[in-house]
C-alpha cells in the first residue's frame, strides 16, 4: 500500500484488518477462491494462507497436507481461470531443505523435509512449479526462513518468549521466567518488515526458487539471554523437555546470495530491534487485556 497498491486480502471471517480492502473466502473452497479472484481481479498474488505451525501438523499430518495443498491450488486454478497474465509470489519455506550437507544452503541444495508441515510446503512449491510448465503462469517461489517482530503470534518461538518476558515484566517478577524447548536449536532469524519488503521486491523478480533469510544463524538459549538484555531484566531459562520438537534439524543458514543479486533485497533490522519490539508489542497487548499475571 505504501508503494501505491490497492491490496485485497482474504480472511475466513471479518477480522482483517489495516488499509486493505478484505474478502471472506475459505482458501479449501475452490468456489470462494474462485470469486476472491473474480471480484480483485489482480494483477499480482501473494499465496502465503495455509497452516504453519510445525508442532501442529504433527498433530494432524493429514490435514495439515490436504489444507495447504488444496489452497495451493483453489488458488492457482482461479488465476489460471481469471487472471492468468497475473504474477504470483508463492511463500514456501526453508523448512523444505531438512538437514543441509553444507551451510549456508543455497537454492540448489537438495529438499528433505523433516516434518509433516514441511512436506506440505514442498508439495505447495511443486503446485506452482507445475502451473508455471504446463499452464505459462509466473510464479515466482519464496522460500522464507524463520522471522519474528511485533504481532507474530505466540505459537511462534521469538513471539512466545517475547510475550513470557513481557509477562515478567509487567508482574514484576524478578528473575522473568522464560521457558523453551531445545535450547540447542540454532535458526535462521530476519525481522518481518524486511520478510514483506523481500516480498515485494520478488514480485518484479523472474519466475525462480529465491531463499527470505538473514545468512546468520542464531540458538534459542542465546535469543533468550538477548531478550533479556533489551528489556533490561534478568532471566531464568526453564528448557522444558515436552516442549522440544522431534525429528528437528539443529541447525539452518540459508545462503541470500540470489535474492540480493536479483533484486537488491538484504535484511536491514537488527535482531536486537526485533525483539525489542516484540517484548513492547506483547507490553502493550497484555497490559490492555488486563493479563498482567497470566502466562
Amino acid at each position: 500500500m505504501a508503494a501505491g497498491d490497492r491490496v485485497t486480502g482474504t480472511a475466513q471471517d471479518e477480522t482483517g484488518d489495516g488499509d486493505a480492502q478484505w474478502v471472506v473466502a475459505d482458501l479449501v473452497d475452490a468456489a470462494a477462491v474462485r470469486g476472491a479472484v473474480e471480484s480483485a481481479a489482480p494483477d499480482l498474488v501473494y499465496h502465503l494462507a495455509g497452516q504453519p505451525h510445525v508442532p501442529q501438523s504433527w498433530a494432524d499430518p493429514a490435514g495439515t497436507f490436504h489444507d495447504n495443498t488444496a489452497m495451493t491450488i483453489n488458488l492457482l486454478e482461479s488465476v489460471r481461470a481469471v487472471a492468468p497474465g497475473a504474477r504470483v509470489v508463492l511463500v514456501a519455506s526453508g523448512e523444505m531443505y531438512g538437514p543441509p550437507e553444507r551451510l549456508p544452503v543455497d537454492e540448489s541444495a537438495p529438499l528433505r523435509p523433516q516434518n509433516p508441515y514441511a512436506v506440505s510446503k514442498v508439495a505447495t512449491e511443486t503446485i506452482g512449479q507445475f502451473y508455471a510448465d504446463a499452464h505459462g503462469l509466473h510464479v515466482v517461489r519464496a522460500r522464507a526462513f524463520n522471522h519474528a517482530g511485533p504481532g507474530q503470534p505466540p505459537i511462534y518461538a521469538i513471539s512466545s518468549f517475547a510475550r513470557q518476558v513481557a509477562t515478567g515484566l509487567l508482574a514484576d517478577d524478578d528473575p522473568v521466567r522464560v521457558v523453551t524447548g531445545n535450547p540447542d536449536a540454532r535458526k535462521d532469524y530476519t525481522d518481518v518488515r524486511d520478510v514483506v519488503e523481500a516480498y515485494r521486491l520478488l514480485a518484479d523478480a523472474p519466475p525462480d526458487a529465491y531463499n527470505v533469510c538473514s545468512g546468520r544463524s542464531i540458538g534459542i538459549a542465546e535469543i533468550v539471554q538477548r531478550l533479556g538484555s533489551v528489556a533490561g531484566v534478568a532471566v531464568d531459562h526453564v528448557v522444558d523437555d515436552a516442549l522440544v520438537r522431534r525429528h528437528e534439524v539443529t541447525e539452518i543458514r540459508g545462503a541470500r546470495d540470489r535474492i540480493t543479486a536479483v533484486t537488491g533485497w538484504e535484511p536491514r533490522i537488527p535482531l536486537e530491534t526485533t525483539l525489542a519490539d516484540a517484548v513492547e508489542w506483547w507490553r502493550g497487548r497484555l497490559a490492555r487485556d488486563g493479563e498482567t499475571v497470566s502466562r
